[in-house]
């Protein structure tokens, strides 16, 4: 059965409900030779007569109240269909993959991840959520080779065929642990070339950024995560950028303390990245769009 057919039945079942051509003229917007035409199409169709009309009043016959009747499972029928192609179509259920880069977790500004995570949760309930954690080099190849769906983190550079959206930033300043010479020295007696003197930690994600300031070709020691950062730092034998929320801690503890704070300070921006040569899962566009609403970011 087409599409002519169901209209052609919708139109006769309409008619009948309304006890006639002319009462059914207003529900359908249609003129009475109009209606006519139709069912005579209809009729010729079927092979048969559905009902009898003109000055003797409208009547179905045999034929035509069993076409009327049939018609109203077939429109149950295709009204249950439907809904449930409508309700596979929507259905968000799957594997979302998210990938957040590491030592996030005490940034106040990253904390909107997890409302975004808990908005995500409540109204696709039927999701498995897989979080992962990678260094920002390895969180990129991911996204791009398509690991994970969306990536968030501040990216070592662009990718193209990503697409990138700025949440929020943060700050690193430039630290020194306890058992350093450095530790106890006043930041008015430090300068570049003093600081130049000890071994200097480098980020492999920041592509030397870093060092800059310090005019050195190499660093001391290399990470790709904070936490062995950290840990170099407080050994005592090395200096390094930390994020000022994740090194907080070890400050509080008077393990660590920043060197010439307002000198030495650097901004990284987190952005949520994405494959922009595709159409976007239902499931990951959801996650997207909260994500966006929760930091106040630019929608796209």
């Amino acid at each position: 059965m087409d599409q002519t057919d169901l209209k052609l039945l919708r139109i006769f079942a309409t008619i009948v409900e309304a006890g006639g051509f002319a009462a059914a003229q207003s529900d359908l917007n249609l003129s009475l030779s109009t209606i006519s035409s139709y069912i005579t199409n209809l009729e010729a169709r079927l092979g048969f007569t559905l009902c009898k009309r003109g000055r003797g009043g409208f009547a179905l016959t045999r034929e035509g109240q069993v076409v009327f009747e049939e018609a109203h499972r077939l429109f149950k029928s295709v009204h249950q269909y439907e809904t449930k192609m409508r309700s596979l179509r929507n259905k968000l259920d799957g594997t979302l993959t998210i990938g957040l880069t590491d030592n996030t977790i005490t940034d106040p500004e990253a904390r909107k991840i997890e409302k975004t995570i808990a908005r995500f949760v409540e109204q696709a309930p039927d999701v498995t959520l897989n979080i992962v954690t990678h260094p920002p080099n390895d969180l990129l190849r991911e996204v791009v080779t398509g690991g994970i769906q969306i990536g968030i983190c501040s990216f070592p550079k662009t990718v193209l065929g990503l697409r990138y959206v700025s949440l929020y930033s943060e700050i690193h300043r430039f630290y020194c642990g306890a058992d350093h010479p450095l530790f106890d020295q006043p930041d008015d007696k430090i300068d570049i070339d003093e600081i130049r003197r000890y071994r200097i930690v480098g980020r492999k994600s920041w592509l030397g950024r870093d060092l800059k300031d310090f005019a050195i070709a190499h660093p001391h020691a290399v990470v790709s995560d904070m936490e062995a950062e950290a840990r170099l730092i407080l050994s005592g034998a090395f200096l390094g950028y930390l994020p000022q929320h994740y090194a907080q801690q070890f400050v509080d503890a008077g393990r660590m303390h920043a060197i010439r704070p307002e000198q030495f300070c650097t901004t990284s921006m987190f952005q949520a990245s994405f494959d922009d040569n595709q159409q976007l899962e239902p499931i990951t566009k959801l996650f997207l769009d909260m994500l966006i609403e929760d930091f106040g970011a630019e929608r796209i």
